[in-house]
């Protein structure tokens, strides 16, 4: 099969609820909460998107609502629960991943600062849309992964750049900007990339550990037998 030459990753910050007064509304008090508790100013709120050309194609990735069942038509390959993982079987409560081929975003065109190009190496745009279909799938907006920050849009775009192995050290909002879930993505990223090394080497300090731990409680059991 002949594949293109040229690609193309571009990320966009997008203005949280550009396209609705009531996201809009509802980022503006959960950030006003966040500063007062954290004694700091308050940001603008914004969530990540990507659009990948690859081979003559343009992929739209993001995290959305899941209006309906037509999930095919919109490039959905992960869905998840919203708040509740008992009211995920509810579709109100349900968000999807999606990687939809010449598919849109309502609201890209008020992304602040435009598209920023992330890389132009085909093997990492491919690398990329392969990963999407691998991405977590917590519950939105818990921290059921451990990871400090809640899961939500950012937490996956985090993870996916990572994880694909782009440098995520200067992919920040605009300036007095916040995105709130960018540091969970990225922390579970991490979590992923332990060397098979150091894996078997703490696997086996576990098994050795709970060995003595047997040992101990046998002793216990039946000190005659030490």
């Amino acid at each position: 099969m002949q594949t293109s030459h040229t690609a193309a990753v571009d990320l966009y910050w997008i203005p949280l609820g550009a396209d609705g007064h009531c996201v809009r509304f509802n980022g503006w008090v959960f950030e006003a909460m966040q500063a007062t508790r954290q004694h700091r100013r308050r940001c603008d709120l914004y969530h990540a998107a990507l659009v990948v050309e690859l081979d003559g194609e343009d992929y739209t990735i993001e995290v959305a609502p899941s209006p309906d069942a037509d999930e095919a038509s919109r490039g959905v390959v992960a869905t998840g629960a919203v708040g509740s993982r008992y009211a995920g079987w509810l579709r109100l409560f349900r968000y999807e991943v999606r990687c939809w081929r010449g598919g849109s975003i309502p609201d890209l065109g008020a992304a602040v600062g435009g598209p920023r190009r992330l890389t132009s190496d085909p093997r990492v745009a491919r690398r990329l849309i392969d990963l999407v279909r691998t991405v977590p799938t917590p519950v939105w907006g818990r921290d059921e992964l451990k990871a400090g920050e809640m899961w939500n849009s950012n937490s996956m775009i985090a993870w996916l750049l990572c994880t694909a192995g782009l440098s995520t050290e200067h992919r920040r909002p605009p300036p007095h900007g916040r995105a709130p879930g960018w540091h969970a993505g990225l922390e579970v990223a991490r979590r992923g990339r332990t060397p098979a090394g150091d894996s078997r080497r703490s696997s086996e300090a576990e098994r050795r550990g709970w060995s003595r731990r047997l040992e101990f409680v046998q002793f216990l059991r039946n000190p005659g037998r030490g």
